[in-house]
């Protein structure tokens, strides 16, 4: 969530000091927001991995987000609801 806050935060400096004629702040703070947004979606995706390989599938698993609707909706499901395998998988040792 500090990274939402982050980004929020950037998009309103931007947007403040945007406004200004100088051309070259609105490049630095949009460079700095998308250094953030980069930094912001490798976090989401290692997580993601993390958690498809405790329930004991491929993290290439993280591609299934890109079918609209149903994508997002089952890795929810699989992601958030439900419990990782028991014991050891392929992957290593059950983290609980």
């Amino acid at each position: 969530m500090a990274w939402v806050g982050g980004l929020m935060l950037f998009s309103l400096l931007a947007t403040v000091l945007g406004s200004t004629d100088s051309p070259i702040v609105p490049l630095i703070f949009l460079g700095l927001f998308l250094l953030f947004l980069v930094a912001y979606m490798w976090s989401i995706i290692a997580i993601q991995v993390k958690r498809w390989h405790d329930r004991g599938k491929s993290g290439a698993m993280v591609l299934i987000n890109f079918i609209p609707i149903v994508g997002g909706i089952w890795a929810f499901v699989e992601c958030g609801c439900l419990r990782g395998t028991e014991g050891p998988n392929q992957y290593g040792d059950d983290p609980t």
